[in-house]
C-alpha cells in the first residue's frame, strides 16, 4: 500500500502548516484551488495538504488517500465490504481521480493517477 495524498482538514490551516514546517523542515505552498485550497508540501513519494473546511458541516479530519490502479474497482470493493461512498470518483485536472468512502467511522481516500 502506498499513500498518494494525506489530507488534513482544520480550521487552523496556517498554524498547522507552520508547526509541520518547523518540525519536518518542509515548506508549504500557496493554496491550490484544485485541492480545495489546500497548502501542500512534498512527502516521501507523496504529498500532504492542509486546508480549511469547504462547507459548514465539514468536520476536521485526517484522511489518507491510497494510490490504486483501478479506482472504480477499489470503490466497488469498499462498498462490497460495507463501506459507504462519501464522494464518488471525480477527476481533478492535473492531479488524477479521487474518491472517498467511510467505513468503521473512518474516512478513507482512494487516488488513481
Amino acid at each position: 500500500m502506498q499513500i498518494h495524498y494525506l489530507e488534513i482538514v482544520t480550521k487552523e490551516v496556517d498554524a498547522v502548516c507552520a508547526a509541520y514546517a518547523v518540525a519536518n523542515g518542509v515548506q508549504f505552498g500557496a493554496p491550490d484551488a484544485g485541492l480545495g485550497n489546500a497548502r501542500t508540501a512534498a512527502l516521501l513519494e507523496a504529498a500532504g495538504g492542509v486546508r480549511a473546511p469547504m462547507h459548514e458541516s465539514e468536520e476536521p479530519v485526517v484522511r489518507p488517500y491510497w494510490l490504486v490502479d483501478d479506482i472504480e474497482a477499489a470503490v466497488a470493493a469498499a462498498v462490497e465490504a460495507g463501506g459507504e461512498v462519501a464522494h464518488p470518483p471525480m477527476e481533478i485536472p492535473g492531479h488524477g481521480t479521487f474518491a472517498i468512502y467511510i467505513q468503521g467511522g473512518i474516512h478513507h481516500g482512494l487516488w488513481q493517477l
